[in-house]
């Protein structure tokens, strides 16, 4: 499990639930700087669905989001890399 190179900062919300998973990204990008990039390990539907929603509806851009294992299935854990605007 390791974080992308040149993310600025790192957070695993894979043991959290919809809401807490957007809650805790949201207080990520609070502390972040405008360019800075933050990788986020998630799973499941709501949060692969709603974290890379709510990011982009807050002003912030999607620069990716890769599975992170190709044998898992479409839920499985994924890793999203943000960057603040």
């Amino acid at each position: 499990m390791s974080q992308t190179p040149n993310a600025d900062f790192f957070l695993d919300i894979t043991d959290q639930v919809c809401p807490m998973t957007f809650v805790k990204t949201k207080l990520l990008i609070e502390k972040m700087t405008p360019g800075q990039t933050a990788e986020v390990r998630l799973q499941g539907r709501e949060p692969l669905d709603n974290v890379p929603r709510n990011v982009q509806d807050h002003g912030h851009d999607v620069v990716s989001l890769i599975r992170e294992d190709d044998d898992q299935d479409e839920t499985g854990i994924h890793r999203l890399v943000i960057r603040k605007n």
